[in-house]
């Protein structure tokens, strides 16, 4: 755990109330299910009475018309038990289906607001283990363990009082043997506890291994590293099982001690109320009644400590889910919305601005970079010189520490995020394909395109063709990371994206770097379409890229060394002379 989520750390009552306040919204389930477990708790407790009846009245006395209603009357009271047990059941395992829904849409929705620097830190792995095993966990406490411990509490308490109405002193007896069974809870309850929720951690781990084995699997398997991620997947499960068998000792002792003790008090009463039995001091069907509320006294003690268990992993996992949740953005949305005047591409202005990555050195110190609106400007430079960083700045992806980012005279700061990047197309050198079909692909920038919308698009960045011949066509569906395409269609899928989206602002992370010299070509010249009108960034591997544009700006190690034409750099700048040799040129 990072110090961060440490911080983040909920407590029992925070957890507490987190749950009541998901229930709250379901009234009139919760009403339901707690009718029908007073319904249920109140008829088992009735055939106590039922069977004093038929001992006494109807046994004792050989009274067979007695007898026969007695149990009549029980079956009655069964039949009732059980229908009120059938509508609890349905309404809390439904409540626990509904409560785990609500969770996952809930730290899901959050998890969309958080910055990238957050997913930094916290793999990808383990917030899925929060979103599915977590989440089954207090599924599985709500639906059940929940209404059980209530249930029990219910028995238990109406069972003491019955108990209490049926012998005084045999009920003090009882009286005197519970806090010996809260003993075990109150010191080994924690332990359970605190191992549930680091099971789930190590859980969360191996969730992680697995998502970047999978993801990696053609990088493994070309080093022949099949062996070394099986070895450390295994110690993975090592720790897990190891983890585990902790928890599972201190819960399997905790249900064992509290079965011996509360077994061990009913039948020290049992003897006990017999020798009052043959005293003469109380009747035999008073103690057959007296030892069925023990024994559902004693069974829901058990169940309780069975539960505590159960109640101590759904605490451990709402925990987890509650740091995801209690975890703030660094970045703090404006309010405004993005007013163009000019209805023209607006300029980007940095101004002295200073940035460094968490964990880092300083990177920008005081840069100030001006692109004016419509200008076509491509940055050089080589890795590390800080070109993606100024696209993630501008995204607000990350914030600066000093200085500001103006897009026309609006400090992007003081924009919403989601009028900011309402501004703004982007394309990467490694272009994101999810996994559903190439419409809502092409779509997902501007979800409310026509198909019509889409083909077009499609055909402006040369996919259409592509596109036609795949097996669905434009319904086809792309797979994991779109593992059915090839790197440059992937890239033209991407572009169409930044086409359909029709933004101001327009930020390519040489988009042109996946595709054959062909596909190149025709790519190009649609790029070169989509720029027109635009305020455009390039980040430039290629020299086809930085002929087409304005201005060409040459940056080195968070500084800008010089800018200029292609043509005058290579003249006068050795730097992008060097560069242009190895790269561009090459």
């Amino acid at each position: 755990m990072t110090s961060e989520q440490g911080k983040n750390k909920a407590t029992t009552w925070q957890v507490v109330k987190w749950i009541r306040s998901l229930l709250a919204g379901y009234r009139i389930q919760v009403t339901g299910a707690i009718i029908a477990l007073l319904v249920a708790s109140g008829a088992w407790l009735l055939l106590g009475q039922g069977i004093k009846l038929a001992v006494d009245q109807g046994f004792m006395n050989d009274n067979a018309d007695m007898l026969n209603r007695a149990i009549i009357g029980v079956l009655v009271i069964t039949a009732v038990a059980s229908l009120a047990t059938y509508v609890r059941f349905y309404l809390m395992t439904w409540l626990g289906e509904r409560i785990s829904a609500d969770i996952r849409i809930s730290v899901f929705s959050h998890l969309l607001t958080l910055p990238p620097s957050f997913f930094a830190k916290l793999r990808t792995g383990e917030v899925i283990s929060r979103f599915t095993s977590d989440t089954t966990i207090i599924q599985t406490v709500v639906g059940m363990s929940l209404s059980m411990a209530i249930r029990s509490f219910i028995t238990f308490t109406g069972a003491l009082v019955l108990m209490t109405i049926t012998s005084p002193v045999l009920t003090l007896c009882v009286l005197l043997a519970v806090p010996a069974v809260l003993v075990p809870i109150r010191l080994l309850a924690p332990q359970v506890r605190h191992y549930a929720r680091l099971s789930q951690d190590r859980v969360a781990d191996l969730g992680a291994h697995i998502d970047q084995s999978l993801h990696e699997i053609m990088t493994v398997q070309a080093f022949n590293a099949a062996d070394l991620e099986r070895s450390q997947f295994k110690a993975g499960v090592d720790a897990v099982m190891e983890t585990a068998g902790r928890r599972i000792h201190y819960r399997s002792m905790l249900i064992g001690l509290i079965m011996l003790l509360s077994l061990s008090a009913i039948v020290l009463i049992a003897w006990f109320g017999a020798r009052q039995v043959f005293a003469g001091d109380m009747t035999a069907g008073e103690l057959s009644a007296f030892l069925f509320y023990a024994v559902m006294a004693g069974g829901s003690v058990a169940t309780i400590s069975e539960v505590i268990g159960e109640v101590q992993r759904g605490a451990g996992a709402s925990e987890r889910l509650l740091e995801l949740l209690h975890t703030m953005p660094d970045i703090s949305p404006g309010i405004t919305q993005f007013s163009n005047d000019t209805a023209g591409p607006p300029a980007i202005i940095f101004d002295n601005i200073t940035f460094c990555y968490p964990g880092s050195g300083v990177l920008f110190n005081q840069l100030s970079l001006t692109v004016n609106p419509g200008e076509k400007v491509a940055l050089v430079g080589a890795s590390g010189a800080g070109k993606t960083t100024l696209f993630q700045l501008l995204l607000r992806f990350y914030d600066v520490r000093k200085g500001t980012i103006l897009l026309d005279e609006a400090p992007i700061t003081s924009l919403s995020l989601e009028s900011l990047r309402s501004q703004i197309a982007i394309v990467t050198q490694e272009p994101v394909v999810f996994a559903t079909s190439v419409l809502e692909n092409i779509r997902y920038g501007c979800p409310s395109a026509s198909d019509e919308q889409v083909r077009k698009a499609a055909k402006s960045a040369f996919a259409h063709e592509f596109i036609e011949e795949l097996e669905k066509g434009y319904h086809t569906q792309l797979g994991e990371r779109g593992v059915r395409l090839s790197g440059g269609q992937k890239q033209r899928i991407a572009i169409a994206r930044a086409l359909l989206a029709n933004r101001p602002v327009l930020l390519l992370d040489e988009a042109t770097s996946a595709l054959d010299a062909r596909s190149e070509k025709m790519v190009q010249e649609a790029l070169n379409k989509l720029m027109q009108g635009r305020t455009t960034i390039i980040i430039a591997h290629r020299l086809a890229t930085v002929k087409h544009v304005d201005r060409i700006i040459v940056m080195d190690k968070g500084h800008v060394v010089s800018t200029g034409k292609h043509d005058e750099l290579i003249e006068n700048d050795t730097l992008y002379r060097e560069y242009a040799e190895l790269q561009l040129l090459s």
